[in-house]
């Protein structure tokens, strides 16, 4: 169960004083910080306000590591894959530590709030200096003090709390685009999953907060944002006031200035036709839905405590097709769950091919100490996950450049995101349904939104002609 540990207006205060602190002590000096951000989106989030937060206190943003007085790793726990990468990269510091013995190493984010690893990297890591979760960002300041002043390590870490912490500084990645958090933490207990135990329970910010922090961004020149939460659908359950998404959305949809809204992600169980209809009907809410299914045996799914079956998610499917015809369709797919047979994987391919799904992120499924398929029998074996997987892949690489090429020859709105890191002659840009294409332009075109002729196509990127600037 949550601890209510609430977090007092003195508090911040408090740690907005060492912030201001911790700056007059570093005035006048060149000093830097690198943060390395594993996981989901609300992970790159969280380093935007670390980072925020770090630029309060005088430090400035360095590529180079060796440059670096303040190094951060923000950390990911859904898979073990990260894990096992996350701790091969730290490692990759002892020697950095021992050529700068004045760094001062971090790891932060949801692998922190794994005891066994916290407990891993007090015997193994003895030159990290800080330690703390995604519970108590906020505190940052204060951690940072301490190690400044301390030969010890600083471990602070917060099961969970009720709290949604409002006004950390954010130093954002883009002045175009923008995370906007909703909703904190989730309920849903999928077996595989760690994030419930990592991110706690679902904790919804308020409309008017939210709201605020979009017209901020929408005075400061931002075009585009992106709504994020474990699973958005279930915004507004937790709080004594008639708010749900779609009705969010079109509190949102309403802000001048903001020309795009996107979300993710969805959960099936919790999708609404009320949000559907808001999809269809407000002009700046995105035609592309992220929505994870996992699998598409209705046994697995079953196992997995995802509470739909394959037959309710094509409904789904089928309902918002019809009301938003072209719609961009997205979601992830586990392969090689506990009991998965060979019978239950060719009903997940059926699935793909009946959904067409613009684009699949496809995972093999690991264990996860502390979840509950983590102990079910009937493990499935590397080698038939790694050959399932293989199908799936080729058969979703079939089906998204299918999809792609329907866009061929065809004129479409884009916002132009940049310089192509691969093409510095070539602007990269974005169509309402999330798909990249690149086209020759000036770059003072960027953040004007445009219409594209798509000329050339691929599995999610494309190439085009400018036809006209829209504004």
């Amino acid at each position: 169960m949550p601890t209510n540990v609430y977090v007092t207006e003195e508090e911040l205060k408090k740690q907005e004083k060492i912030m201001k602190e911790i700056a007059e002590e570093n005035k006048g000096k060149n000093l830097y910080y690198h943060i390395e951000t594993y996981g989901c989106q609300m992970n790159v989030h969280d380093s935007e306000k670390l980072a925020g937060m770090l630029e309060e206190m005088g430090y400035k943003y360095t590529e180079n590591l060796e440059q670096a007085d303040v190094l951060l790793f923000n950390t990911c726990a859904v898979r073990e894959h990260a894990e096992i990468r996350v701790l091969g990269r730290v490692s990759q510091m002892k020697e950095l530590k021992a050529r700068n013995p004045n760094l001062i190493i971090g790891v932060s984010g949801c692998m922190m709030q794994e005891k066994n690893v916290v407990e891993a990297i007090k015997e193994k890591y003895s030159y990290i200096d800080i330690v703390f979760g995604t519970h108590n960002i906020y505190k940052f300041p204060q951690l940072l003090w301490e190690a400044l002043n301390s030969q010890d390590i600083v471990i602070d870490i917060i099961e969970d709390t009720k709290n949604v912490i409002e006004e950390l500084p954010v130093k954002r990645d883009s002045n175009l685009k923008a995370w906007v958090n909703i909703i904190y933490g989730c309920n849903n207990f999928c077996t595989y999953c760690i994030v419930p135990y990592t991110r706690g329970r679902e904790k919804s910010r308020k409309p008017e907060d939210i709201i605020a922090e979009v017209k901020e961004l929408a005075q400061k020149g931002y075009k585009e944002i992106t709504l994020l939460g474990q699973n958005v659908n279930s915004y507004g359950k937790d709080l004594d006031e008639d708010i749900t998404f779609a009705k969010l959305l079109y509190r949102l949809n309403d802000i001048e200035g903001i020309e795009r809204i996107r979300f993710m992600t969805s959960h099936p169980k919790d999708i609404s036709d009320e949000l559907i209809y808001a999809m269809r009907d407000l002009d700046k809410v995105c035609e592309h839905l992220h929505l994870p299914v996992q699998a598409g045996s209705n046994k697995i799914l079953k196992k997995m405590n995802r509470k739909y079956t394959k037959e309710h998610y094509l409904e789904i499917i089928d309902k918002v097709r019809s009301n938003i015809p072209e719609i961009s369709i997205t979601t992830d797919i586990i392969v090689g769950f506990p009991g998965e047979t060979e019978e239950d994987f060719l009903e997940t391919l059926d699935l793909v091919e009946r959904v067409r799904f613009d684009a699949a992120y496809t995972f093999i499924y690991s264990k996860r100490a502390g979840t509950v398929a983590a102990n079910m029998p009937d493990q499935v074996d590397d080698a038939v996950k790694h050959e399932r997987l293989e199908r799936l892949i080729e058969l979703q690489n079939k089906i998204s450049l299918e999809k792609s090429a329907e866009l061929r020859g065809k004129i479409v709105e884009v916002l132009i995101e940049g310089i192509s890191k691969r093409d510095s002659n070539k602007l990269t840009s974005r169509t309402r349904t999330n798909k990249v294409v690149h086209f020759v332009g000036d770059k003072s075109l960027i953040g004007k939104l445009a219409n594209v002729k798509i000329t050339e196509t691929k599995a999610w990127t494309m190439q085009g002609e400018l036809v006209e600037v829209i504004r």
